[in-house]
């Protein structure tokens, strides 16, 4: 990333944006210092993509960016960027999977449980939220275990991420199943091939899939917490739950 970032400096060419135009920017205070040079650098080496959110990096002279999908530090005089894992020597931790995981819980309450698809169990112990491609291979090996996830007090909220974008087939059968008298069966028989009716209403697949796009989906199944990390793909059921309690037991630690 940082090769592309110094390339496109040099030869005046943009990289290519996959967010939403930044909204206009409103009639605020005057910019902390720093704040203009770190905007100009973005802009120039990123153009159109929008700045989510700039705030004082964990490292001195420096600022955490956040952009669509991922996390950048850009020195305040602007002539410095880092696109990389920031981490934190002393605690082992990754500063920058932290600002992720905040912005990805940030972005997951926008949307609300009515526009998910939801099989879970009567008391659920975890809740994890899958980004799914209906024709993904993955995906439907998942879907197929959904019973053993939910035996073991695991509830999933799909949401959908057609991952070949508007138009496609897999966005046909995710706005199909999402219309369906009964979603929950019709995402159960489209993940086992057989035919949706297609229909059409009023669906979540377009905000669901911009939503994946801003917290750094890049394939299909990808599954996050409650707290917003993502513990990756495919996981077997067992592996899932271990997964799970691990984070869960590393986040009671003092």
């Amino acid at each position: 990333m940082l090769r592309r970032l110094l390339l496109a400096f040099a030869f005046g060419t943009g990289l290519a944006a996959c967010a939403q135009p930044a909204p206009p920017a409103p009639a605020a205070a005057a910019p902390a210092p720093g704040e203009a040079a770190v905007r100009a650098t973005i802009t120039a080496a990123l153009p159109g993509q929008s700045i989510r959110q700039l705030r004082p990096a964990p490292i001195a002279g420096f600022t955490e960016v956040v952009i669509a999908g991922r996390v950048l530090y850009v020195s305040n005089d602007g002539r410095y960027v880092f696109d990389g894992a920031l981490i934190d020597f002393q605690t082992r931790r990754n500063l920058t999977e932290v600002a992720m995981d905040r912005l990805r819980v940030e972005g997951l309450r926008t949307i609300p449980t009515a526009e998910r698809i939801v099989f879970a169990p009567r008391n659920p112990k975890h809740t994890v939220t899958v980004f799914t491609d209906i024709s993904c291979g993955y995906c439907r090996l998942f879907h197929q275990k959904i019973a053993e996830y939910n035996a073991l007090g695991i509830a999933v909220e799909y949401l959908f991420f057609p991952r070949a974008g508007e138009g496609s087939e897999a966005w046909a059968q995710a706005e199909a199943v999402w219309c369906a008298r009964d979603p929950r069966q019709a995402m159960t028989d489209a993940k086992a091939g057989k035919p949706v009716p297609v229909r059409e209403c009023e669906n979540p697949v377009a905000r669901e899939f911009a939503l994946g796009r801003e917290v750094g989906v890049s394939g299909t199944p990808a599954i996050y917490t409650a707290a917003g990390v993502h513990i990756g793909g495919y996981l077997e059921p067992a592996r899932m739950l271990q997964a799970l309690e691990d984070l869960q037991r590393q986040a009671a630690a003092p």
